[in-house]
């Protein structure tokens, strides 16, 4: 039985028939190994995207929040906190058993202007800055208190050259800012992981500076538990080499290790069109969102041999990363539809549109195999 639904896709059985169900899950074929998650948005873990919390409910076992609970959505106004949706989230994970995600708490994105500003708009000092972090995140993660079980408590502090960038935490506070955030985020709960999290880490500058920063974070002996290596990828990008470096020099600091925003890129760079409306340039939306009808089978192949490659490296280190985590769920829900320019159809992730595995799926589980096989 063959259906096409959605754009360019061959599904060979709607998800919900029997041949389907029995195939192995990601959690289950992952479990002796690490935790295998996914971001979620408020149509999924609310449950009005019946697919793909189905898919989420099957396929993984740890879950983090895509923004619900980013400063601007949890804390939009400074007297007003909105937890109708994370106390949804929340609501999911345990029902189905998962470990939950905090994302995040101290961010220069995503974080309203008021936040570093007085009632007359005027910057804060350092110690009105701290009290409201601190309240903030005694709100927020004591709220959760025993529920949510690891928080990103600083998020993409750094620079592409390893130094700290300089956002209003810095300037106002100073660089002992990320520091006390994961003291504030201990003293609201004491039993939750802490994590700190960055992008582009495999570089070698920036994960330098990374390695520092953390080195000093434990010497001050901040409560930090791990770090989080986004891995928001390309098809050739990070080499097996240098990922396996990047996940071992984290691993010697004593951390937890975890690959917290997975996907893989499969469109051309558009860094240089953002903001710009493709559909009044045709010339352009071909050369830079070539595939808005369908991804050839020869690109994703190349993506499902670059998800075995990470993969195995990932198996590699299964003593020291704790979970890894995709960013979203299906290639439809993907944020790289939509960045660096809006409109675009990406491919980055495990499932396609509607729901159904992709060769990177098979690829993946292919890697556990053959580790297996190896062991």
């Amino acid at each position: 039985m063959a259906l096409m639904l959605g754009i360019g896709c061959l599904v060979v059985a709607p998800i919900w028939l029997p041949g389907v169900l029995a195939q192995p899950t990601l959690k289950r074929t992952l479990e002796p190994y690490f935790m295998v998650g996914a971001a979620l948005n408020e149509s999924q873990f609310s449950e009005r995207d019946r697919r793909d919390a189905d898919l989420v409910a099957r396929h993984f076992n740890t879950i983090t929040p895509e923004n619900a609970l980013k400063w601007q959505y949890v804390h939009p106004e400074p007297d007003r906190y909105a937890f109708a949706a994370t106390d949804r989230y929340v609501d999911f994970g345990e029902r189905n058993g998962m470990f939950i995600i905090g994302h995040t708490l101290v961010w220069h994105n995503q974080t309203p202007e008021w936040v570093f500003q007085d009632d007359e708009g005027r910057p804060l000092d350092r110690d009105a800055l701290l009290a409201r972090m601190r309240d903030h995140i005694h709100t927020v993660v004591g709220r959760y208190k025993g529920r949510i079980h690891g928080w990103d408590v600083v998020n993409e502090a750094l620079n592409e050259d390893g130094t700290l960038r300089d956002s209003p935490w810095y300037r106002i506070i100073g660089e002992d800012y990320v520091g006390l955030a994961f003291f504030f985020a201990h003293e609201a709960d004491p039993d939750a992981e802490l994590y700190y999290n960055d992008y582009g880490l495999e570089n070698t500058a920036k994960r330098d500076g990374a390695v520092n920063l953390i080195r000093r974070l434990q010497r001050e002996a901040a409560p930090i538990d791990g770090v989080g290596l986004q891995g928001h990828n390309r098809l050739e990008w990070p080499t097996p080499e240098a990922q396996d470096s990047t996940i071992a020099a984290f691993a010697q600091l004593g951390l937890q290790v975890m690959i917290t925003e997975l996907d893989v890129d499969v469109l051309p760079r558009g860094s240089d069109y953002r903001g710009v409306d493709l559909s009044q340039d045709p010339a352009l939306q071909a050369r830079i969102d070539p595939y808005r009808e369908v991804a050839p089978d020869s690109l994703l192949r190349l993506q499902a041999d670059q998800y075995a490659r990470l993969f195995n490296v990932y198996l590699k280190h299964s003593d020291v990363i704790s979970r890894v985590t995709f960013w979203g769920v299906d290639d439809g829900d993907s944020w790289l539809n939509n960045w660096p320019v809006r409109g675009r159809t990406n491919y980055p992730l495990l499932f396609n549109r509607v729901g159904q595995p992709k060769p990177a799926y098979d690829a993946v589980m292919g890697a556990v195999r053959a580790h297996r096989s190896a062991h």
